[in-house]
């Protein structure tokens, strides 16, 4: 390899939001998308790389990676940290070659190329939502503990998400997020603007996106875990007794996701899919996770018997959704719920993260949620007693149970929402399927990446048929 493509290799490769981790790679191609404008002596590059990755079957697969980087004469202590290289550029000669996301200026200049008109030479562009008069000298900070994507935060204005892996088409979270915007939903955070290039082959290339910054924003997970820390100090009380009970939150989340479907219905349109079909992929994914996780085996008849209940519907109606909802991506705000991140699943391919699904299917994700918050607490509060740790077990199932009610409720429209759910046969059928779907995903996740969390889904697919 050339000491640019060396270099690059050894940035991406440690990076945390580099999705290859553990497998061998080479920089095949490295494309320079274009240029930031408004750059004075050190210009700011777009490059896209290239990189292959080879299991030793042949069978070897590409994935295109993202880096913006600021290019300078002189080394900038100032930046160690995103020190990717030194080498001989094609378009600027010998530069040293730091991550622009770290740089302030940089990211500055990217902030102002919203409000510039686009240069015919760029070969990126700026597009910008009408609507909102983006705070130009807004100081730019980068956000720290990213995974899959980079964000900036400007001021208490806007923040820049900054997309590391890049799939040749539209980026479901900017499609999603601007037809929000343009029926003015409240459950998320408007969007601003984006970037974009183009592909070889012309398909657009969605880069970042601008959107607005959510002040007073608390994390749905975190104030969660909160009302279950509350109900195991409390001891005997029941979850409905305790001053942080969720229920009434888990209520407002689910009218707010009743709502988004909606305007997605609104949007995007309605189609429909054979049940079946859909029955049939669910038992693929679980003959797969069989294989890596044995102990699902026990519940697989059960878990069948979901699906098969499934297949029976016929058809039902999918639209655009989330994809991939939990609490982690949800924010509480003094003006109510926001759901983020609508790029859907990220182990799924592009193409199908936008094909049009069940929103039963983000419902799932939210009751697997709120299962997960009070047993993931239990587990990160060590204890000996047997009797208090059956007391925690029973509260963590109450806790998970009254919040589901409230969640399903309040979706389906129930005025009395801590009563529990009033779903149709079909309805109480789609989120048994999809639940039992969920947990089958989770099953695998968590044997591959935290084992000593993986009885929290095997239980759950122990009691499949009951949401």
């Amino acid at each position: 390899m050339s000491t640019r493509a060396e270099s690059l290799h050894a940035y991406i490769r440690d990076r945390r939001w580099f999705g290859g981790k553990g497998r061998e790679f080479t920089v095949t191609d490295v494309r320079r998308l274009g240029a930031v404008p408004g750059h004075a002596t050190s210009p700011i590059v777009v490059d896209l790389v290239e990189l292959t990755f080879d299991d030793g079957s042949g069978q070897a697969e590409t994935e295109l990676y993202q880096l913006p980087m600021v290019l300078v004469t002189d080394p900038d202590t100032r930046l160690d940290h995103a020190f990717v290289g030194w080498w001989e550029d094609p378009d600027h000669g010998w530069v040293h070659a730091y991550d622009a996301i770290h740089d302030r200026s940089s990211m500055t200049l990217f902030l102002k190329a919203f409000a510039s008109p686009p240069a015919d030479d760029a070969g990126i562009t700026f597009v910008r939502v009408p609507g909102h008069e983006i705070d130009l000298d807004a100081i730019p900070a980068p956000f720290s503990g990213e995974q899959s994507n980079s964000s900036v935060l400007f001021g208490d204005d806007s923040v820049l998400k900054v997309f590391r892996k890049i799939t040749r088409g539209e980026n479901p979270d900017i499609t999603t997020h601007r037809a929000l915007t343009e029926v003015g939903s409240t459950h998320i955070a408007a969007l601003y603007g984006w970037i974009e290039a183009r592909s070889d082959d012309g398909s657009p290339l969605h880069l970042a996106m601008l959107q607005e910054f959510l002040r007073t924003a608390s994390d749905g997970w975190e104030i969660a875990l909160a009302s279950v820390r509350d109900l195991f100090s409390e001891g005997d009380l029941h979850a409905d007794e305790v001053g942080g009970d969720f229920a009434a939150e888990a209520a407002r989340l689910g009218t707010a996701l009743a709502e988004v479907h909606e305007q997605l219905r609104d949007a995007f349109g309605v189609e429909t899919v054979k049940a079946a079909s859909v029955a049939d992929q669910m038992n693929e994914r679980l003959d797969q996770a069989v294989e890596v996780v044995p102990e699902l085996g026990e519940h697989a008849d059960r878990l069948r018997g979901a699906y098969t209940a499934l297949a029976d519907l016929g058809d039902f109606p999918v639209q655009r959704i989330h994809g991939d909802l939990h609490l982690g991506q949800t924010l509480r705000t003094i003006k109510g719920w926001k759901l983020v991140d609508f790029e859907g699943e990220p182990a799924k391919p592009l193409a199908e993260r936008m094909l049009p699904d069940s929103p039963w299917r983000d419902v799932a994700g939210m009751l697997r949620s709120f299962d997960y918050a009070p047993h993931a607490m239990a587990r990160s509060m060590p204890e000996d007693d047997p009797a208090v740790v059956a007391q925690r077990d029973h509260r963590a199932e109450e806790w998970a149970a009254r919040n589901k009610a409230a969640l399903l409720a309040a979706y389906a429209g129930d005025p009395e929402v801590l009563a529990g759910p009033a779903l149709t046969h079909d309805e109480g059928v789609q989120v048994a399927a999809y639940v039992a779907d969920k947990t089958v995903y989770e099953c695998v996740y968590e044997a591959r990446n935290r084992p000593s969390w993986l009885q929290i889904p095997l239980a759950a697919a122990a009691r499949v048929g009951t949401p």
